[in-house]
């Protein structure tokens, strides 16, 4: 490491300390001699020759490309700043807009248009190309009986891919062109349970038939989009860091989404719903749900569907199905079983409801599989992980770079040998 004026650096322009640039990047001392040693900072010599000092301006410009990064009050170790999602006082909203109020206003098509380009499109559909769609089905249907929802998605995330000789141009007309054929080729590639219309209706429509064999009813058909819609994004979940990883390698939207499918899959993120669904299942069965959280509490396993770190009180998304599953009449049952739940689980601790059990709700009400939630949860997520992509293919490559804290054994050490 070299220190030495900055290129083209205005004389009287104001200098930071180490300390002040650190701060200011949100990162340690040792990074900031790390972004001059790889010639991303410039830096010179302070006065006495006892450490540098170094470009206000320019620290900030560097700021603004690799993102400031902080301590996080939700306990996680990065902060990202983005445009799309804001999570505060128990509510969030896509763009500025509440994401509640867009759900039950709009469908998920409208939604997602609005969360990638900021204009809401009225009555947009999205349309999966003949052949990606016959491809994405060849390779779903070579799977084993036994595959869940997400293995034969991201098969089909892999299908498409190979189909798509231009993935790798990545402005965001080609990427938003690749997200609205994606998308219902996924829900396309899953068999079908029940009758399916002819193309051109809704997401949600084109995707009731694959979780359930019984036929839509309108009711039970607004909640289903409106899920959709809700789940889209959540800030940075821990799928959603995935794929912003990945697009910060430059991989394209396919191996994107694919990443972000890779992570959901977990059973403390996506697959949550599927716990979720057994018990409120199990609940309804018995005609009760106290004894079915007893069994959780006794256990010691944690009582599905309830609390959720970024909300105090009610997850917004569950409170919003909730208020729209009141209109499924086949919904009843189910949804007095899950505040049930709640009740019962709120005499030993205070957690609330959140979108997990809500749909549960929905799964369990209308017939469809414990991994139902799971597969909504994919497809719906899809949109976000493609707007999340976006907006990093506008930062600077491998900005998301985490430094490992090496606690093996020190060198040098002697060379192993066989025994």
């Amino acid at each position: 490491m070299t220190d030495q004026p900055e290129p083209g650096g205005r004389p009287d322009a104001p200098r930071l300390t180490t300390r002040e640039a650190a701060e200011l990047l949100g990162v340690k001392p040792e990074t900031v001699y790390a972004y001059v040693s790889r010639g991303q900072l410039g830096s010179v010599r302070a006065a006495g020759g006892r450490g540098s000092t170094f470009d206000a301006d320019e620290v900030r410009a560097l700021a603004r490309r690799s993102g400031r990064r902080e301590p996080s009050p939700a306990g996680g170790d990065l902060v990202f700043r983005t445009g799309i999602t804001l999570i505060e006082q128990d509510r969030y909203y896509f763009r500025g807009v509440d994401a509640t109020e867009l759900a039950r206003n709009h469908s998920y098509e409208e939604v997602a248009e609005w969360l990638w380009t900021g204009e809401l499109r009225p009555g947009v559909r999205f349309t999966a190309p003949s052949e990606t769609l016959a491809a994405a089905r060849r390779t779903v249907g070579a799977l084993p009986a036994h595959s869940g929802s997400t293995d034969r998605l991201r098969v089909a995330v892999t299908a498409a891919a190979a189909t798509d000789p231009l993935r790798f141009d990545l402005s965001p007309g080609a990427v938003l062109s690749s997200a609205r054929s994606l998308i219902p080729t996924l829900v396309g590639a899953l068999p079908a349970l029940g009758p399916t219309e002819a193309d051109g209706g809704s997401l949600a429509r084109e995707l009731w038939p694959r979780l359930t064999a019984r036929p839509a009813d309108a009711p039970a058909l607004a909640v289903l989009d409106a899920a959709l819609a809700l789940l889209i994004d959540h800030d940075l979940a821990a799928s959603t860091l995935a794929a912003r990883v990945a697009a910060s390698a430059r991989a394209h939207p396919y191996a994107v989404v694919s990443a972000g499918l890779g992570v959901l899959e977990g059973p403390l993120h996506g697959a949550a719903s599927g716990l979720a669904h057994r018990m409120l299942q199990e609940a309804v069965d018995r005609g009760s749900a106290v004894p079915v959280v007893a069994d959780h509490l006794r256990t010691g396993r944690p009582v599905p569907g309830l609390g959720h770190r970024l909300y105090r009180g009610e997850d917004p998304r569950a409170r919003t199905l909730f208020a729209l599953l009141e209109d499924v009449p086949q919904a009843a049952g189910a949804l007095a079983a899950a505040r049930e739940v709640v009740a019962t689980t709120a005499r030993h601790t205070p957690l609330h409801a959140n979108i997990d059990l809500a749909l549960a709700v929905l799964s369990v009400s209308c017939g469809m599989a414990a991994e139902a939630g799971e597969t909504v949860f994919a497809v719906s997520r899809t949109a976000g992980w493609i707007a999340h992509a976006l907006e990093e293919y506008g930062e600077r490559p491998l900005r998301i770079r985490p430094s490992g804290q090496y606690t093996g054994p020190r060198p040098a050490q002697p060379l192993p040998h066989a025994p």
